[in-house]
């Protein structure tokens, strides 16, 4: 039988390498209960399309910055009697409210696009719902109506995001194509982005501003069309299949 003498400075180091293995496992014990939790964490989701038997699609444009387009944009709509959806921001509403009242009496859906286009994940749940109850207030009081699609700034969100655009019973709204008019593809190129992709449901994303929206739109309009899709506002498709407490699926369809 073997026997170790240990000194003062031996005994020490031993205690020492005894803490620090208590101290790693205690360390994996909860990084694996965190990854469980996060693992198991629901992650809330807005609706990126609608389940539905129809052939319907939703077109929409942010309004955030100038005006230039806007009735640019009406005429080729009324021409083509398509019903859209156009989320405002409140500054926006703030400098162009004849543009805000246009949009209503032309029957298109006016939603809510925050009150000053920040990053709402930056934010508490309170500072988010101010910044939706301004936007809400400052339409409201041009057009009479409340709005109650919300879609995120940037497409930015969370969970706090979702869940503050659900405490104030609107639906929050993000898209499953992109025309990516921002980047200023030729109108082909948007007509090539956005045909391929379509499915019942799908909700479509421009922007109010951007450099070839108004030529590109009634490419668009026509080759949907032509693929036998109906063109409805954001209200039809989103509010009258889904609940304010709506279900989503891993790519935010909701049910």
């Amino acid at each position: 039988m073997k026997f170790f003498v240990f000194d003062k400075k031996g005994i020490a180091i031993v205690l020492s390498c005894a803490v620090v293995a208590l101290i790693a496992v205690g360390i994996i014990t909860n990084t694996g209960k965190q990854a469980v939790q996060t693992a198991t964490e629901q992650k809330e989701l807005p609706i990126y399309s609608v389940e539905t038997n129809k052939k319907q699609v939703a077109i929409s444009f942010d309004a955030a910055w100038g005006d230039e387009q806007t009735h640019d944009l009406l005429n080729i709509l009324e021409k083509y009697n398509v019903k859209a959806t156009f989320f405002l921001v409140g500054d926006w509403v703030d400098n162009f409210p004849d543009d805000v009242k246009d949009i209503a009496k032309a029957g298109h859906d006016i939603g809510n696009h925050s009150d000053t286009h920040p990053h709402m994940t930056e934010m508490s749940m309170e500072e988010q719902i101010k910044q939706i109850k301004a936007c809400n207030n400052k339409v409201k009081e041009i057009t009479g109506k409340c709005p109650k699609l919300f879609r995120a700034p940037y497409g930015d969100y969370n969970n706090s995001v979702v869940e503050s655009v659900k405490s104030l019973n609107m639906y929050c709204v993000q898209w499953d194509i992109d025309s990516l008019d921002w980047k200023n593809p030729t109108p082909s190129e948007m007509v090539n982005r956005i045909v391929p992709n379509l499915q019942n449901g799908s909700i479509i994303l421009m922007h109010n501003g951007a450099e070839n929206t108004p030529e590109a739109l009634p490419m668009i309009i026509e080759a949907v069309k032509e693929e036998g899709y109906e063109f409805v506002p954001l209200s039809k498709l989103v509010c009258k299949n889904c609940r304010v407490n709506y279900k989503t699926d891993v790519t935010g369809r909701a049910k």
